[in-house]
């Protein structure tokens, strides 16, 4: 799809580049349809939301470049659009790094990405083990294969990447978190994200209650024994490597 639109910019973050002052670049449009999504306008009701104009996510860029380390280009799902290209290469025209975050369901697009040099850091959401369950978490027939080769593909890029898990009560348990840890052996990163369920998608979420610590801290060591560094991105803070 063309006619790349930006519906959302935050001018600076410290939470969504660990390492790394960044601006937060939203794309809207998104194949999936997860249950548990935080970003449902971005999804369901975008052509409503007001477009942010490039000109003036280029000009905040410019005028901090002495302390913005990087832009961070997420969704929805950034992949979809053709035009994505043409809009790294503004930024890192910019001199700014990129960190692109996918659902990994269009490892063609990711591939052409990474060969031209437009992405310094990807980061990749694994929302189910690579099975039927993946369709209850996506809210979509998943394509697995599709998944398969972008973690195939996220883990020759180098270091400069992570798969994320969230932490959905009644989707992702210790089985599920044991089978998507296998799958992405050996990776540099595995993290586990606390689940917020206030703004899921899908109301039967909302009143999910997230888990407790002690729960967390078992998934973090299933995790831990198939991968080189994992990590709990909530309130707890617990790291295993």
């Amino acid at each position: 799809m063309t006619g790349l639109e930006i519906k959302g910019f935050v001018e600076t973050s410290l939470c969504d580049w660990d390492g790394c002052i960044s601006s937060v670049v939203f794309l809207p449009r998104c194949n999936f349809r997860c249950p548990f999504c935080q970003n449902g306008e971005l999804i369901l009701d975008w052509e409503k939301l007001p477009t942010v104009e490039l000109d003036t996510v280029k000009a905040y860029l410019a005028a901090h470049s002495d302390w913005i380390d990087g832009v961070v280009v997420t969704g929805g799902e950034p992949t979809l659009w053709d035009d994505l290209p043409s809009l790294l290469e503004t930024f890192k025209g910019q001199g700014m790094k990129v960190k692109l975050d996918t659902n990994g369901s269009r490892p063609e697009a990711v591939r052409g990405l990474i060969r031209k040099g437009l992405v310094d850091f990807i980061a990749m959401d694994i929302k189910a083990p690579l099975d039927e369950r993946y369709n209850e978490a996506a809210g979509v027939k998943a394509p697995l294969e599709n998944l398969k080769e972008s973690i195939e593909l996220i883990q020759d890029f180098g270091d400069a990447y992570e798969f994320r898990t969230t932490l959905v009560p009644g989707l992702v348990g210790e089985g599920e978190i044991r089978l998507i840890a296998e799958a992405v052996e050996g990776a540099g990163r595995l993290v586990l994200q606390r689940f917020v369920p206030e703004n899921s998608l899908d109301n039967r979420f909302r009143g999910a209650v997230p888990y407790q610590d002690s729960f967390v801290t078992r998934l973090l060591e299933i995790a831990g024994g198939h991968v080189e560094t994992c990590f709990y991105r909530g309130k707890i803070g617990v790291g295993l490597s």
